[in-house]
């Protein structure tokens, strides 16, 4: 965040605790809420990077919460989990029972099934889950933040309000429409870079020539493995191992590279137009916008490649 970003009222939030808060999800939702008023304590084992003006930082784990973190937390509107499923759901009984009647339980990972069990008890404390679908470097305006609401109650109202008003895209979904959903977006995807990347990796492909020479689809397609392997390979394995749809992603993946081959291999054209009719038909109306969002992509990737753009 930046000071560019609007000012905004974090209406009934004034203290605020986000477990996990050194870490990139972290420090964005504690800007957010910092840059808005509220009064925010860091609980993480290691200090944040930089601490905005009004944010506290406590040595803590929140599975195993000490005096210095229970006080925070007992005192708390907001408690904001930015940390792995596991620890999360982990660290649920002990919150509740230092959490105030009335105040908000929100988190983060990008599973969200499990948590909705480990909530689904303490009805007289407000629970939202949130997944930023995207890497938190560049801002959330203009990006889609999904919602899953356990408890409902004018906190969340507040914390949604004051996402949107930071430009974020709420996305309202229950937790297994969620859960399906990242299967695909997220865990089918990062499978589908890795794999080609690791396919480059076993044909020793020469990427300085490539880059020299690759059509646009192709330069695309290869920087992702540049941006996935960038990031922090603990989010992605979060993404492929915690999700438990996942494994139905990679599944689909094998048995559509399987009929590929075997349309190749052994089919016809016609076999191969069928394939491509499957293809277009669950694009389904979005084929032409994803048409020109392609258009897109493949003319910043080939001013990457000519060398024309960083």
């Amino acid at each position: 965040m930046n000071n560019s970003e609007p000012a905004t009222s974090p209406g009934n939030i004034r203290r605020a605790v986000v477990a996990g808060g050194s870490g990139a999800i972290g420090q964005m939702f504690t800007a957010v809420l910092a840059e808005s008023g509220v009064s925010v304590c860091v609980v993480d084992p290691h200090p944040p990077g930089s601490m905005q003006p009004g944010v506290r930082w406590v040595d803590g784990d929140i599975r195993a919460p000490g005096d210095g973190v229970s006080a925070e937390i007992s005192g708390a509107d907001l408690l904001l989990l930015a940390v792995p499923e596991p620890v999360a759901v982990a660290a649920v009984p002990a919150l509740m029972d230092l959490l105030p009647e009335g105040a908000l339980l929100a988190d983060t990972p990008s599973v969200k099934g499990r948590m909705a069990t480990a909530v689904r008890g303490f009805r007289d404390r407000q629970a939202v889950s949130l997944n930023p679908m995207f890497a938190p470097a560049p801002g959330m305006r203009g990006r889609p933040v999904v919602s899953v609401m356990f408890h409902h109650g004018h906190l969340v109202d507040d914390l949604l309000a004051l996402i949107e008003a930071f430009g974020g895209r709420v996305v309202r979904m229950d937790a297994s429409r969620h859960d399906r959903s990242a299967a695909v977006s997220q865990a089918l995807t990062h499978a589908t870079v890795l794999a080609f990347g690791h396919a480059l990796h076993t044909l020793d492909a020469d990427m300085d020539e490539l880059v020299a020479v690759a059509p646009p689809p192709h330069a695309a397609l290869s920087a992702m493995p540049g941006r996935v392997t960038s990031g922090v390979s603990e989010v992605y394995w979060d993404i492929q191992s915690g999700n438990p749809l996942a494994s139905d992603a990679h599944e689909a993946l094998a048995r559509g590279l399987d009929h590929l081959r075997d349309v190749v291999g052994s089919g016809s054209g016609a076999d191969f137009e069928r394939l491509s009719r499957d293809v277009t038909s669950v694009l389904g109306e979005q084929r032409r916008p994803l048409q020109e969002t392609s258009a897109q992509l493949f003319a910043g990737a080939a001013l990457v490649s000519s060398g024309e753009s960083a």
